[in-house]
């Protein structure tokens, strides 16, 4: 026997009862040993916790009087002669009295010992029986939950081995139960962090501090072709008496929540990216800034390589005839890359123009105005996709593994088309990304179709401002001449400025500079009337101011028209120039020798306006002198004073000797910026 520890001053230390530390403990179980007689000859302290008599009082009794009812003796007897004669256990439960008086039912189990003497004894283990199915019922109760729950569960030991697995984590990581026992958690959790996922299980045994809820995606054994995702938790195992036995974790399958969640952050992602398109592309009334606009949004969010094809057809506004088999001219517009790849190579440059066959799946695409998807794209595709074997090997190379072409319509006709692929980005085209399309090449094509449209009014406005404006004679006698037209960049501000130059008798010449206020078509072909009347009245040898007053008269007869003109004519026999001014911007007057100025002359009222007489003035041009006619969109901005740019063309003006040329390039270039939204016309005349 163990010796009792003393203290050293011959006192023994309190005994403090050892925590329970098993299941024997916590179900304290109790033991006694009965000899031949029935008498008791061993007696444990849990019995003395269970039937309540100490070792004192219970060693050398007859068990049966000592704690078994009389109306129970004679079966007590019975069994017990029984086990000693026979040597079969017995168990079963069994009601005793307590030493209180009180009646208990007590689980028994009953069994022949033998010492080497040859002497039988009885050995009797008890325990409380409502304490003891308790613990069964707790026990059936967890092994069914662990069993049949859709939870995953695992049980590891300090060194993170498995010890058991539920069946419901054999489903998640595809091993079966017995082959995870002995392995680690990185031989079987199909996740690519297991890894820290061992690190963060290792911190949760040394603190006790459980670790929850942890979001983890992978692709298990059983479906390798689809991610799915699981939220883990672990939780320390400790003995009653506080040892580490291991850790619990606990595996759940959280992938329908994950899709879920991923579907709603694509659906914001998508709807973040339709909202930028609104406002990033169509910025413009040009159509290859606007294609190249819609390439931009489509990178990267929905493809890696973009390309933007119009119709020849359609570029240049004629009308489309009906779809049939053949193959179709796209003008390419533009081109654009998520990171450098071959694939650019493979695709026509913006502004060339290529022709595809019916067979291919971007004319197949015009010619259904319905998208085109190629989820996987092998081999046999690579030929209806690139324009040529050469660009398909291009194609391979750059890796392209998915393929979607989107029409672009708008008013229900087909321009052409956005082409879409796929090198980087994993994930296939599915019909969410062709619904993304559709709606990003709908509003692209109307901003599209729009900028067509327009750059074809703006063109056949400059052919037409063109044609009207004069070509110079030959020689003007006494003058040097210069002049330029330069549209405005917006196409519906295109149309209403002019200049002339008409040769008079005498060997007179007539400057002439004007602005119809308004745009177009419509502005041209008025500005194209009133310098037919010019020179109609400009031969009847009037003044400048009665020229004016008859094309006054003309211009009230036309709607809604405001034009403002200066007219001068110039007699090189006198060096005279008379000058007649309808609202019109001052012309400059330079010479050697002396500081160029705005030449004073009265204002007038714009022709239009009507009833208000216009004067004539006379200066005279000496030798070399320069006399510069404009039109406001020369120097009028929208950020600066008009004086302040009058004395900036005033300034251009130091060196009048230069030629005539250079000098109208560096008026236009010096004062003019090339988004200005309006037209200019430029005359220049030197005297000789």
């Amino acid at each position: 026997m163990t010796a009792e520890p003393i203290r050293s001053d011959g006192t023994e230390y309190a005994r403090e009862a050892p925590p329970p530390t098993g299941l024997l403990d916590v179900l304290s179980v109790s033991a006694m040993v009965v000899d031949a007689e029935g008498r008791i000859v061993f007696w444990t302290p849990q019995a003395e916790e269970l039937f309540g008599y100490t070792a004192q009082e219970a060693l050398g009794k007859y068990a049966a009087r000592l704690f078994i009812h009389p109306e129970h003796l004679q079966s007590v007897v019975r069994l017990f002669t029984e086990v000693l004669e026979t040597g079969r256990s017995w168990a079963g439960a069994f009601p005793i009295r307590h030493k209180d008086g009180s009646s208990r039912l007590m689980e028994f189990r009953n069994m022949r010992l033998q010492d080497d003497l040859g002497d039988v004894y009885a050995l009797g283990i008890a325990a409380d029986h409502e304490l003891l199915q308790r613990v069964e019922t707790d026990l059936a109760l967890c092994e069914r939950l662990i069993n049949q729950s859709p939870i995953g569960l695992a049980l590891l030991d300090p060194d993170l081995r498995y010890l058991l697995v539920n069946p419901a984590l054999e489903r998640i990581d595809g091993v079966p139960a017995e082959d995870h026992v002995g392995r680690r958690l990185r031989e079987t959790l199909p996740l690519p962090d297991v890894e820290t996922i061992e690190s963060a299980l290792r911190q949760v045994l040394t603190t006790g501090t459980p670790l929850l809820d942890q979001y983890h995606v992978g692709r298990p054994r059983t479906d390798p072709d689809h991610e799915h995702a699981w939220s883990l938790s672990f939780y320390r195992l400790e003995d009653p008496g506080g040892r580490v036995l291991g850790a619990a974790a606990s595996v759940v399958d959280v992938t329908e929540r994950h899709r879920v969640a991923a579907e709603a952050d694509r659906a914001r992602r998508r709807l973040a990216l339709i909202a930028e398109a609104s406002t990033r592309v169509g910025t413009t009334l040009e159509v290859e800034q606007t294609a190249r606009e819609l390439a931009e949004v489509a990178v990267p969010q929905l493809a890696d390589v973009v390309a933007v094809d119009v119709l020849d057809s359609a570029l240049a506004c004629r009308r489309a005839r009906r779809p049939d088999d053949g193959p179709e001219l796209f003008r390419a517009l533009a081109l654009k890359a998520a990171h450098p790849t071959v694939a650019l190579r493979a695709a026509d440059p913006p502004g060339d123009v290529a022709a595809y066959q019916g067979d291919q799946l971007v004319t197949l695409c015009v010619h259904t105005g319905r998208p085109v998807l190629v989820s996987h794209v092998g081999d046999q595709d690579l030929p209806r996709i690139a324009r040529d074997a050469e660009a398909g090997s291009l194609l391979a190379r750059a890796g392209v593994h998915s393929y979607l072409a989107v029409p672009l319509i708008a008013h229900g006709e087909v321009l052409g088309a956005l082409d879409l692929k796929r090198t980087r980005n994993p994930l296939p085209f599915d019909e969410d990304d062709v619904l993304l399309a559709v709606e990003l090449a709908g509003r692209a094509a109307v901003a599209i179709d729009n900028a067509r449209w327009f750059e074809s009014v703006r063109n056949t406005a400059l052919t037409l401002q063109r044609s009207l404006l004069p070509e110079h004679p030959p020689h003007h006698l006494g003058l040097d001449l210069a002049s330029r037209y330069q549209p405005a960049q917006a196409t519906s501000e295109v149309g209403g400025d002019w200049y002339d130059v008409i040769p008079l008798a005498d060997d007179k010449t007539a400057l002439v500079v004007g602005d119809v206020m308004g745009n177009g078509i419509d502005a041209a072909a008025t500005m194209g009337r009133l310098r037919t009347a010019t020179c109609a009245y400009a031969d009847l040898d009037l003044e400048p101011g009665a020229v004016l007053q008859h094309l006054d008269k003309i211009t009230c007869d036309l709607e809604h028209y405001i034009v403002t003109c200066l007219y001068a004519v110039y007699d090189p026999r006198t060096g005279q120039c008379r000058i007649a001014n309808a609202g019109h911007m001052p012309p400059a007057l330079a010479g050697p020798g002396r500081p160029a100025t705005l030449l004073d002359l009265p204002s007038g009222a714009p022709l239009g306006v009507g009833g208000v007489p216009f004067e004539t003035t006379t200066t005279t041009l000496g030798s070399g002198d320069l006399l510069v006619l404009y039109t406001d969109g020369l120097v009028e901005t929208r950020q600066h004073p008009i004086d302040d740019r009058l004395a900036v063309l005033v300034g251009f003006l130091d060196e009048p000797h230069r030629p005539l040329e250079e000098i109208c390039d560096l008026l236009l270039y010096g004062l003019r910026h090339p988004d200005d939204h309006d037209d200019v016309a430029l005359l220049v005349a030197r005297a000789r």
